[in-house]
């Protein structure tokens, strides 16, 4: 049986809900609406899983807040024999527009703390990565207000079809492959 890991980076409670670092659980919560699963407490995450065309589809929301998104996800990884080319990390990047989608096979955190911790944790950077672009409409020193903020009603708008379109390319990772998912997907 295939087994696919899929992690979503953001950070859990109510006052990060519907913020723009947190894409990744967005990108989740909708995947498991799709395949009509929900979440439940796990160790270091949210935890849900469904099955598709012979593939089991395992969803993380990690629980250990951005920085230490690593923890949950080689615990995850080890607890489920998933290998590292099986794992997909979906997150936010202020260096694309917004709804810009960048799927790659491997590179470096920049300055994204989740993928930096995630790196660190699995002492690779050779892990398939959805980054979705949320923009960088913040003045000089204020990327983090601006990614712990709520979306606009325009961002909104111009994201809910991206979500849908993103749980399509997840789906595709899985069913199809990294690349058929990239060459069908980035800069859609």
């Amino acid at each position: 049986m295939n087994k696919f890991l899929i992690a979503g980076l953001g950070n859990p409670g109510p006052e990060y809900a519907n913020t723009r670092h947190n894409v990744g659980f967005i990108v989740l919560d909708a995947l498991a609406q799709d395949a009509a699963v929900s979440f439940s407490p796990g160790r270091y995450a949210e935890v849900a899983q469904f099955r598709l065309k012979g593939r089991i589809f395992f969803l993380i929301k990690p629980s250990t807040y951005m920085n230490l998104s690593g923890k949950a996800v080689r615990y995850w990884m080890e607890k489920e024999e998933i290998p590292i080319e099986q794992l997909l990390v979906i997150s936010d990047d202020v260096d694309l527009p917004p709804g810009t989608f960048r799927i790659k096979p491997r590179g470096s955190g920049g300055t994204h703390n989740g993928l930096n911790s995630i790196i660190e944790y699995l002492g690779s950077q050779d892990f398939p990565r959805f980054r979705i672009g949320i923009g960088n409409d913040y003045a000089r020193g204020f990327q983090v207000d601006f990614v712990l903020g709520k979306w606009t009603r325009h961002e909104e708008a111009l994201m809910i079809p991206r979500v849908k379109l993103a749980v399509e390319a997840v789906k595709s990772f899985g069913l199809a492959g990294l690349q058929l998912t990239m060459n069908l997907y980035n800069n859609r």
